[in-house]
């Protein structure tokens, strides 16, 4: 196993001042030196090479709430997104196991955009020959970095919701060479959930004691909000309600495609959520609140924050400061304004104040938007200060209380039930395997293998 290589600890990808500093020296040269280097596996992190948490505050003059809502933002992982840390969790864990080996298997990485960006990344610095499968709607950006990194593309029928036509390519590809392919799905690999259990999570838990000190919130989290694409970033949530009992977890789905909501389906342009099924990996047992989102809002919203005439009514009408409005301006992608409109609802329906921190996620930034604006802009004109100013109101400050379900226990069965149907009848898993998830116990055993994980990949390396 010596001639493998390895990247992070989970411990490590939370606290990267613990690396060896000489790796560690090299891991921050290589970020602008050569970014396609595998040394660059140690800057999976949300924290930056001075060891700050990548994060802010939303203005409230955004948000139009009391409560203070912080985003956590991927932009600088070394894919552009915190999907990275998901893909070398899931590979490293099958690697240590003995279920992959570069010198003899192709990786298949089933996804809508950024985790088949990460799997393309962390696969191919890993010496694997890699497949990524997308469906064919997906953003340009995407199909361009995936073929950047080195590895195939195959597009299937659909867009962001068709992801069994995903599972259907790769069960096919296997099917013809099974001693050679080898299926990372990000919707069952548990690695997916442990690495946002164990670094978003814990990142989370930091940043609201660093928060507190400079005076913002109570020290704790009151809500993590996010929508589930995987469900591997709402996993953060588990690991924060240990902490803080009375803590919610909200997800969030689009209005077009309101699987869990209401055993809906449909096509959406929210781009890494809402693909229409229940994830294995998603510990709905455990989620407090369920709120849907309209996806031409995520699209507007990102429009207002990232073009001209948006920066000029935040700046000008509504006194948030240029230095916020350029930073903001670099760190949302479609999924980022989602997660926001959903901690606003949050702190709305909640009656949230000042104390009550929100935490939510960036998933990626505009640079895999560009074409999806151009769209936008065809298709209802050039955005103006007047319709910059008619979006920060409707889309933000008063966003709508609509499409929220809280939990009860009932309905926590129900959305569990859900998941028979993809992963017992179409994917292999057994009716004992779907009911022993219904136990937080089964979900804590998952939790404790990463002090295992972490012992084997010293060993290895």
């Amino acid at each position: 196993m010596s001639d493998f290589i390895y990247g992070p600890t989970y411990s490590e990808m939370l606290h990267p001042e613990t690396i060896d500093p000489a790796v560690r020296r090299r891991a921050i040269e290589a970020i602008t030196e050569d970014p396609l280097d595998p040394i660059n596996l140690f800057n999976i992190s949300w924290r930056d090479e001075r060891n700050a948490l990548r994060a802010m505050v939303l203005p409230p003059e955004l948000t139009g709430v009391e409560a203070p809502i912080a985003v956590l933002y991927a932009k600088d992982f070394p894919t552009g997104s915190h999907k990275v840390g998901a893909t070398y969790s899931v590979l490293l864990e099958n690697q240590l196991e003995g279920r992959v080996n570069p010198r003899k298997h192709t990786l298949i990485w089933p996804s809508t955009g950024n985790y088949g960006i990460g799997g393309a990344w962390v696969g191919c610095r890993m010496q694997f020959d890699c497949i990524v499968i997308l469906p064919e709607e997906m953003s340009q950006e995407r199909f361009d970095i995936v073929e950047r990194y080195g590895a195939r593309l195959i597009k299937t029928p659909g867009c962001e919701s068709n992801v069994k036509e995903i599972y259907d390519k790769s069960n096919e590809l296997h099917a013809q060479d099974p001693d050679r392919i080898r299926i990372l799905n990000q919707f069952s690999e548990l690695g997916n959930y442990r690495f946002h259990y164990h670094v978003t999570g814990n990142a989370v838990a930091e940043l609201a004691g660093e928060l507190h000190r400079q005076g913002v919130g109570d020290g704790s989290v009151a809500a993590f909000v996010s929508a589930m694409g995987s469900s591997g970033t709402i996993a953060a949530g588990d690991r924060l309600k240990q902490l803080w009992p009375s803590h919610k977890i909200v997800g969030l789905e689009p209005i077009q495609c309101p699987t869990i909501y209401s055993n809906g389906y449909g096509g959406h342009n929210i781009q890494g959520i809402g693909d229409k099924h229940v994830t294995w990996i998603h510990n709905v047992m455990n989620m407090d609140m369920l709120a849907c989102i309209d996806d031409r809002e995520c699209e507007e919203g990102l429009q207002l924050l990232t073009e001209e005439p948006g920066w000029n009514v935040l700046i000008r009408r509504y006194g948030i400061a240029e230095e916020t409005v350029r930073k903001m301006s670099t760190v949302f992608g479609l999924s980022g304004i989602c997660n926001v409109l959903g901690a606003i609802k949050t702190a709305r329906y909640y009656g949230f104040g000042k104390n009550d921190l929100i935490v939510t996620i960036c998933t990626d930034a505009l640079d895999r938007y560009h074409t999806e604006m151009a769209k936008l802009t065809a298709r209802e004109g050039i955005m103006d200060e007047a319709k910059a100013v008619m979006r920060m109101e409707a889309v933000f400050r008063r966003q709508k209380l609509d499409y929220i379900q809280e939990s009860t226990l009932e309905i926590r069965r129900r959305w569990h039930h859900l998941k028979y149907y993809t992963w017992v009848e179409q994917q292999g898993k057994t009716v004992a395997e779907l009911n022993a998830q219904m136990s937080q116990e089964w979900w804590c055993h998952e939790q404790e293998r990463i002090d295992s994980i972490q012992k084997m990949l010293l060993a290895a390396r």
